[in-house]
């Protein structure tokens, strides 16, 4: 390791860390060089998709010569094939969404779609009970992500696209304490 990614590193472990792992995800230096520092991200990617510009400003403050730091995810996780014959990665998703996800979660009065899928990100929308919830990071990382990762061999990450501030109506409201 070089002494740059040590340097990225020590701040990962002290600074970032702690929350990307709240989030159900690992990170660590995969590649440090020319300003640059590329961090593989594993687990739940897309959970740390939010924390970005914050992990990029800590990294960047504390190693001055870092100028850009860019979030990876394991090559291996991204070349695999749709899991039918025929089946594009999002009929794939939205048929076990369809039925294994939504019956669980209408008893909340939610249900989750398939928003897109580009180079295996899979982007979902919460919607009903689900929109706003305050469960609903734990609902995604615990239980939908784990699932479609089981079954997709083509998904790299899942990303949140909800505007969770516009829920109405959610199951378990952060006002409700």
């Amino acid at each position: 390791m070089t002494d740059l990614a040590a340097r990225v590193n020590t701040v990962l472990e002290r600074s970032i860390l702690p929350s990307v792992i709240a989030r159900g995800a690992h990170i660590r230096v995969a590649a440090a060089g020319d300003g640059i520092v590329a961090l593989e991200v594993t687990g739940s990617p897309g959970a740390v998709f939010p924390l970005a510009s914050r992990i990029e400003a800590l990294i960047r403050a504390a190693v001055p010569e870092i100028t850009e730091v860019r979030l990876v995810t394991p090559a291996a996780r991204s070349a695999g094939p749709p899991p039918v014959a025929g089946e594009s990665l999002a009929e794939a998703a939205r048929g076990i969404l369809d039925a294994e996800i939504n019956p669980a979660i209408a008893a909340h009065r939610g249900q989750v779609t398939v928003a897109g899928v580009t180079g295996g990100w899979i982007r979902v929308r919460l919607e009903g009970g689900c929109q706003g919830c305050s469960l609903a990071e734990v609902t995604l990382r615990q239980g939908i992500e784990p699932l479609l990762r089981a079954r997709l061999t083509g998904m790299t990450g899942l990303i949140d696209v909800t505007d969770h501030e516009a829920g109405t109506e959610p199951f378990f409201s952060p006002e409700k304490r």
